[in-house]
């Protein structure tokens, strides 16, 4: 079994068209040989990568989804050009080698980058890592770390002072997922009025700071070398921003099942925050103040937010698929995963001392 991260059959009704893609990507990068074979990988429930090998060079090409998106979502542009800023002073981020804004090559904005070859970790450790407990703790440390320094990027020499409004950050996000997913309910699942209220009134007045933020970190979302699993990339720029970084922290432990989560949160797990020797949600927070200097003691906020919002991330995909506008059978249990989540942010609220 190999550790390297690999693509598979691209998935039915998500098919590209091989001879168009040939054609775009030997005009901009003519010493490209032979005919390419287009594969797709697994991970990302949102914008779709796809593997193009070539005799002589393998590539990563992005585009969004099929079937309708949300308005302003999935914009490929713009995520490549921040990828192309960030690169000079954040290396973990791939090159991006070609950009497409042209719909009549493919029907959509796309973008194609270098691929990293490595280790991603996706649910399980790959049982060759022969893992230890303490070099569990080590690599996790050195994830929650590439965030860390991801915030201490100095956006105005990077040219990213555009990518968002500054202060209020956390008022504009309180109230636009909250309209995305009013706009995006399906009659099966919660409304999660009560988390939104919550959420409304227990804001905080001003941010910990604005800086970059990923918007979407996860152990998923991390190449490691698969030599000593250090960091070698960063990937999935899609909603990256300039925002209070704790709210990236809450939004990053949304995805952070550890062992004594309950058995429906078990089955929702899809990195390995299990594994024996990994940093509890509670020691992530903790090193994370303690490495930045951002006050983290009311960190119950940003957990229910981070909740809420990967409620509504997963409930944009669950209308595409209840609609019939994707078939990825991965989608399948996302309704429930969202009623479950309502759940788990009024538990949270319950307990809270905010």
């Amino acid at each position: 079994m190999s550790l390297i991260d690999e693509a598979r059959k691209v998935r039915a009704g998500e098919e590209l068209d091989v001879a168009v893609v040939d054609r775009y990507l030997k005009a901009h990068l003519p010493d490209l040989q032979g005919t390419p074979e287009i594969l797709q990988f697994a991970g990302g429930a949102s914008n779709l990568t796809y593997l193009v090998k070539y005799e002589n060079r393998e590539l990563i090409l992005r585009r969004p989804p099929f079937g309708k998106k949300a308005k302003g979502a999935h914009d490929m542009m713009r995520e490549a050009r921040i990828m192309q800023a960030l690169k000079p002073v954040y290396p973990y981020v791939p090159e991006v080698l070609a950009l497409c804004e042209d719909e009549t090559v493919m029907g959509c904005d796309f973008y194609v980058m270098q691929r990293l070859v490595g280790v991603i970790p996706r649910q399980n450790f790959p049982e060759e890592l022969l893992l230890t407990p303490d070099k569990t703790r080590a690599l996790c440390q050195g994830v929650i770390d590439k965030l860390i320094e991801l915030h201490k990027v100095d956006v105005h020499a990077a040219g990213l002072d555009y990518l968002g409004k500054g202060q209020g950050y956390v008022a504009r996000q309180v109230s636009g997922w909250s309209e995305r997913y009013r706009n995006a309910r399906t009659d099966d699942v919660k409304d999660f009025e009560e988390v939104m209220a919550w959420l409304e009134a227990k804001k905080p007045a001003t941010e910990v700071a604005i800086t970059l933020i990923h918007n979407d970190f996860r152990f998923d979302n991390v190449v490691l070398d698969p030599k000593d699993l250090h960091v070698i990339g960063v990937l999935d720029w899609e909603m990256a921003t300039l925002g209070d970084p704790l709210m990236d922290l809450g939004g990053a432990l949304a995805y952070w099942v550890q062992t004594d989560d309950d058995p429906v949160f078990q089955m929702m797990r899809r990195q390995p925050t299990n594994a024996a020797g990994m940093m509890s949600r509670a020691e992530v927070v903790s090193y994370y103040g303690e490495k930045t200097g951002f006050k983290v003691a009311n960190f119950d906020f940003y957990m229910v937010f981070g909740l809420f919002r990967l409620a509504g991330i997963a409930q944009q995909i669950w209308y595409r698929y209840y609609n019939g506008q994707t078939t990825n059978p991965s989608f399948a249990q996302f309704g429930t995963m969202v009623n479950y989540l309502e759940k788990r942010c009024l538990d949270l609220i319950k307990a809270s001392t905010l």
